[in-house]
């Protein structure tokens, strides 16, 4: 027997119940979601891609590396670091939807706003290029770098650096390089700034603040997956030790 109409209103609310109720649990799990994702972004760790070849070959363009925020960072490690100096030119604006995806970490941070380098100096610390065999120098220890510089097609790897400089980081700050020396862009390559500096060489040492963390897993492509530590040459280190009349910043650069 068919249902009357008074029987059939309260089983169309019910339905209707039923969907309303799923939909808003289905948006509160996805709200909660995304303040995980959100959270773990912003204390944890984050997903961020690697924009140029300046970190071959240890790193390549379009590379997907875990950076862990949630532990400290030392002298050798490969950091992250926000572009507080304009060292990237303007980006093209990314679409509203990419933003807030990148923002909660759903999607990995692209280039247009961090770099990726190898940390070389710390604040305090004085760095030189180079002893009489060519290497970089760091608070007088020389470093063996041939862990991670570039290597060229015929194997042999590119020099430590082609343009001399002797610097005091200043407090603060950090120095940095890229592995791969001749293709990057790192504190050796805006020694001689001027638009932004409020000293001579201001503008070659990011800022502490900026770092986001060490890169600690080479997450994509899966075939190279890898994980990354502190080079052991780089324990070798010492304390920096105030000099009574510390060099001007820099000498050498070319500027």
């Amino acid at each position: 027997m068919a249902r009357s109409a008074t029987e059939r209103v309260p089983a169309q609310q019910s339905l209707l119940r039923r969907v309303v109720g799923g939909v808003r649990e289905m948006v509160l799990i996805v709200v909660i979601a995304l303040v995980i994702a959100t959270l773990i972004k912003t204390f944890l760790a984050q997903m961020f891609v690697i924009p140029s070849q300046s970190m071959e070959n240890t790193l390549q363009r379009s590379d997907r590396v875990l950076v862990v925020k949630a532990v400290g960072y030392q002298r050798g490690d490969i950091v992250v670091f926000e572009d507080k100096l304009n060292w990237l030119p303007p980006a093209p604006e990314a679409n509203a939807v990419q933003r807030a995806l990148e923002f909660v970490g759903v999607l990995p941070a692209s280039g247009d706003q961090y770099l990726i380098k190898r940390l070389i100096g710390l604040p305090g610390d004085r760095v030189v290029c180079c002893d009489v065999q060519g290497r970089i120098t760091v608070n007088g220890f020389a470093l063996d770098e041939s862990s991670y510089l570039y290597r060229k097609p015929d194997g042999t790897s590119v020099k430590p650096s082609e343009m001399p400089f002797d610097v005091v980081v200043p407090a603060g700050r950090i120095f940095v390089l890229g592995d791969h020396r001749n293709a990057s862009a790192d504190s050796r390559y805006h020694f001689c700034d001027t638009v932004g500096a409020t000293a001579k060489g201001d503008n070659a040492f990011p800022f502490v603040v900026s770092i986001q963390g060490p890169a600690k897993v080479l997450a994509y492509p899966f075939d190279r997956a890898a994980t990354f530590a502190a080079p052991a040459t780089f324990a070798g280190v010492p304390d920096p030790v105030p000099a009574p009349d510390p060099p001007p910043l820099p000498q050498g650069g070319g500027c």
